[in-house]
């Protein structure tokens, strides 16, 4: 069981950059595939970028593809989302999402397939 917890958030401008961060405390945390998660309010909870157990497999939804890098140093049982070239349409809350797996290298990216969830952090990018 993995419990997380999310920083790092806050109000910035257009074109700024923001790193999250999900601490994890309990055990066995290199086991579980980790992933960053949006809402907006009115909408869904949209996939942002998940990765791989070893940290060498990511995967982003489109419209944050070559702007976001998902990342995770087991050792000190954190992931980060360094986010660049913010724009208005990426706020909203962002929540760290894990999932435990037992391979090595599995990619997730529905809500549902995550049953461990931070609080979430919120991003707020003004024009």
């Amino acid at each position: 069981q993995v419990r997380l917890v999310e920083s790092g958030g806050g109000l910035v401008q257009s074109g700024d950059s923001l790193r999250l961060s999900c601490a994890a405390s309990g055990r066995f945390f290199s086991n579980y595939v980790v992933a960053w998660f949006r809402q907006a309010p009115g909408k869904e909870r949209e996939f942002v970028a998940s990765l791989s157990r070893g940290g060498d497999t990511p995967y982003y939804e489109d419209s944050v593809k070559g702007r976001f890098t998902i990342s995770r140093d087991n050792a000190k049982n954190t992931a980060f989302l360094q986010m660049d070239s913010l724009k208005p349409e990426d706020t909203a809350v962002y929540y760290c999402a894990a999932e435990w797996s037992s391979r090595g290298v599995v990619t997730l990216t529905r809500a549902s397939e995550f049953h461990f969830w931070g609080q979430g952090t919120q991003v707020t990018v003004s024009s």
